[in-house]
């Protein structure tokens, strides 16, 4: 791996990476992690709207972080995010709902041959980004990177994995392909719960976006040359041993992963047929709670999507800004199982997991990975730009560096 140092075209002044957001709930263990993580002469920045804020996260972080430059800087001032992208190599933002927050700054990356990278789980963000950005990146040269977390890195690098290997044996491209998410362990903050918010309210004004979020294929680059409609799963099912319910990140999830192939020219294969479910419990029990559980998440989304209703349910929900404590000592962890069968017959399974929850440690080894990816490791990439996926944009390179930060992604047979 090069050395900052080693890199070439790096002017006096130019930041490795800014985080952005960086004291948000997300933010704080994504810079805290960075601090830790960043190999010496990385130069990190911390942007946010509060000064005061911004050193606060800093004080608290490792003497590695000392010196790292704070930047002040409003997302709705097209001025101030001109000024961030040209002071850095890389911007790493948590910074959501995003579809409210993150389309100027990624225009202002894409035209600037700044590469960004995100949490984002919205379909119909992604969408509006690819429309207005995907040109002036390819471009300029930006490399656009979508959905870094949680969302939708153990799905993303899950099916490249599956696919290389299975080209390596020669066993042909990727059919029926299913990840199972479970078991897993981690809280879900505010964030999370807004950016849905925003999703149900854009599908309810506007019918162009209850489309695309009907479409399995809304982020492909090229629609027309996609497969029929996947089967998907049933509502309740027995997979791998154990009942399964709904996988409430699988829309999301799965469009990224149908965007790589496509962005890949079909390389998994034209007869991708890709789907997630979510573990519940094994035995006599899995079938009433794998029910009880696909009942609970649809209920959920009626009561959010209702005006009437919604009022009543965000009062137990946490607001934005709010969620577990990063101090609280609660052993967070996930595991997910992505199996497939190829066109030759053979059986693979794709296991990424590890000891940190999910949403929020896990999360933060993503992102600020996938950050000092695109920054240290620019030779190794693939030679790609415009709004690209974890997978097209970063590759083994991201899988390699998540082995080495504590997580595990392997392929076997099955």
């Amino acid at each position: 791996m090069p050395s900052p140092a080693d890199l070439p075209d790096r002017p006096e002044g130019l930041l490795d990476v800014v985080l952005l957001g960086a004291t948000g709930l997300v933010g704080r263990a994504t810079a805290a992690y960075l601090a830790g993580a960043a190999p010496p002469g990385t130069r990190v920045g911390l942007a946010g709207r509060s000064r005061d804020r911004l050193h606060a996260v800093r004080d608290g972080l490792p003497d590695a972080a000392a010196s790292w430059p704070l930047l002040v800087v409003d997302v709705g001032d097209d001025e101030a995010l001109s000024r961030l992208v040209a002071r850095t190599r890389v911007v790493a933002t948590t910074v959501g709902p995003y579809a409210r927050h993150g389309l100027p700054l990624v225009v202002a990356c894409a035209r600037s041959r700044t590469d960004y990278v995100d949490l984002t789980g919205e379909t119909l963000f992604v969408r509006r980004s690819i429309d207005a950005a995907h040109g002036a990146a390819v471009r300029s040269g930006a490399r656009i990177v979508h959905a870094a977390g949680f969302d939708s890195v153990p799905s993303d690098l899950a099916v490249l994995l599956l696919a290389e290997r299975a080209r390596a044996d020669g066993a042909g491209t990727l059919t029926r392909t299913v990840l199972v998410a479970g078991p897993m362990r981690g809280g879900i903050g505010g964030g999370t719960y807004e950016s849905l918010r925003e999703q149900l309210d854009a599908a309810r004004r506007d019918p162009r976006a209850r489309a695309v979020l009907r479409d399995p294929y809304a982020l492909s680059p090229d629609r027309r040359s996609e497969p029929p409609d996947p089967r998907g799963r049933p509502v309740v099912d027995r997979l791998g041993g154990a009942w399964t319910a709904p996988f409430p990140m699988a829309p999301f999830n799965s469009r990224v992963v149908r965007r790589s192939n496509a962005l890949l020219g079909f390389a998994y294969g034209r007869g991708l047929d890709y789907s997630e479910a979510l573990r519940v419990a094994e035995g006599p029990a899995g079938p009433p709670l794998a029910a009880a559980t696909a009942l609970g998440l649809g209920a959920l989304g009626l009561l959010l999507a209702a005006p009437a209703t919604r009022r009543v349910v965000d009062r137990a929900l946490p607001a934005p800004g709010e969620g577990p404590s990063l101090h609280d000592g609660r052993p967070g962890h996930f595991r997910t199982t992505t199996r497939t069968v190829t066109t030759e017959g053979a059986r693979y399974a794709a296991v990424v997991g590890g000891p940190y929850d999910p949403g929020y440690a896990a999360t933060a080894r993503m992102l600020a990975q996938s950050a000092l990816c695109l920054a240290l490791d620019r030779d190794e990439l693939p030679d790609r730009a415009g709004v690209l996926t974890p997978a097209t944009a970063l590759g083994g390179r991201l899988a390699d560096r998540l082995r080495a930060a504590g997580l595990t992604l392997s392929v076997a047979p099955a």
